[in-house]
């Protein structure tokens, strides 16, 4: 059943009426973009990049700065000026996990894999042929997991701060295609991949965990005839891995043996980020956010966009709080272990919809996707409040990825890789 409430701080009324929305949100789904215009989308000042905060690893000494990382807060609306920008290879390739930082070293998936300080924007390691087209960029550990490009099927851990190799495994020879990392934890490295016919050909695929200590397989179980090994989305907690695919299925393991817990489907497929917390996992299934029990599937709570066509996007949760946005371009708070709201943003109309979320300091940050109508969003964790948006002023019709460490925010735009102060 829907659950309503909470506060709508974040909300204001204003000149933006009902009827603005309500165009907006049928845009969403492709019924209002003839009557809305391109006018309509616009965001607002473009922040341009300073001249000399262009060149690779180049700190445009913004003035915002100060011994010990002491930023300077800027004024409501201003967004802070880049730390240092670079050049990011082929760019993100559209993968989920395109962007990781560990420790102060931020790496970008693409050819060459490279890792940089995030502090100052220098190239501490760079490797060719180390990274697949779109690779995931899985970090657990201090050590930097994924599928090996030599399409040997092999999985080979990297760390971060030298991008050197320590340590390798391999599923089972000759006998599948090509691994896929999908989830990482402390003990294990969970793992798509295909069975190879005679012929070369695939038609069923499984699904294993790499032993991180010995770097043996642990368990490796066929899933079902007619599922696809792409299109996953996974999380770990505890001893269950949850995923979701394109088949519209939500499917729960056991880590440590691999036994199916239990599958479901669901009214949408979702190829999205997907949130656990506690005994929960959190789906954005169509227009509703769903929450399951890990245990046995039961549904605990539902939360339904306000209108019938609106669809939810990538639930995060972070600091025990689940964040989410929709495509009526409204932010939530929500008590993940009830569904309740904490606040509401909808006064985000003229920006693109938040589809990642990081926390810094009290603040919330988000990567929106399509640009110029959005960028790296910064809010105000308690109530919401827009506080500042960045956007490096390329144009680039990519979508942006934001990751923190510490006091800095690395903002991913196509072939472009910014540090901005988490302030």
């Amino acid at each position: 059943m829907p659950i309503r409430g909470g506060s709508t701080a974040g909300t204001t009324a204003g000149e933006r009426g009902p009827s603005r929305r309500h165009l907006v949100r049928l845009a969403g789904t492709g019924l209002g973009l003839a009557v809305l215009g391109a006018g309509a989308w616009g965001c607002g000042p473009v922040e341009e990049p300073a001249a000399d905060a262009t060149a690779p690893g180049k700190n445009p000494s913004a003035g915002e700065a100060a011994p010990g990382d002491a930023f300077t807060t800027p004024p409501p609306g201003t967004a802070p000026r880049p730390l240092w920008q670079d050049g990011a290879a082929l760019g993100a390739l559209g993968a989920m996990d395109a962007l990781a930082v560990s420790g102060d070293v931020v790496m970008v998936s693409g050819d060459p894999l490279t890792g940089r300080s995030l502090t100052t924007g220098k190239r501490l390691w760079s490797r060719e042929k180390v990274a697949v087209p779109g690779a995931k960029l899985l970090v657990a550990g201090g050590t930097l997991y994924l599928a090996s490009a030599r399409y040997d099927g092999d999985v080979v851990g990297l760390d971060p701060a030298t991008g050197e190799e320590t340590w390798r495994s391999r599923l089972g020879g000759k006998k599948y295609a090509q691994p896929r990392t999908i989830a990482v934890d402390e003990q294990r490295v969970y793992v798509l991949a295909g069975i190879l016919e005679a012929d070369y050909s695939v038609k069923d695929n499984v699904i294993a965990a790499l032993d991180i200590a010995s770097g043996k397989v642990v368990w490796q179980e066929r899933r079902d005839r007619g599922t696809q090994q792409f299109g996953i989305t996974a999380a770990v907690s505890g001893r269950h891995l949850v995923y979701t695919d394109f088949r519209e299925n939500v499917t729960v393991r056991d880590t440590a043996t691999g036994r199916q817990v239990w599958t479901k489907k669901i009214g949408r497929s979702n190829s999205e980020r997907i949130a656990v917390h506690g005994d929960l996992v959190v789906v954005a299934d169509g227009g509703r956010l769903r929450a399951f029990a890990l245990a046995d599937g039961a549904e605990r709570w539902s939360l339904a966009g306000d209108e019938s066509y609106t669809r939810f996007h990538s639930p995060a949760v972070l600091d025990g709080v689940l964040y989410v946005s929709d495509s009526a371009h409204v932010l939530r708070a929500v008590d993940p272990a009830t569904g309740e709201e904490r606040w509401r943003n909808a006064d985000l109309l003229e920006v693109a919809y938040p589809w990642q979320f990081v926390k810094a300091g009290g603040n919330l940050y988000a990567a929106t996707e399509l640009d110029p109508k959005g960028g790296i969003l910064a809010f105000d964790a308690q109530d919401g409040k827009l506080r500042w948006t960045y956007n490096d002023g390329t144009g680039a019709v990519d979508k942006w990825y934001v990751a923190a460490s510490g006091k800095r925010l690395a903002a991913l735009h196509g072939k472009r890789l910014t540090a901005l102060p988490a302030v």
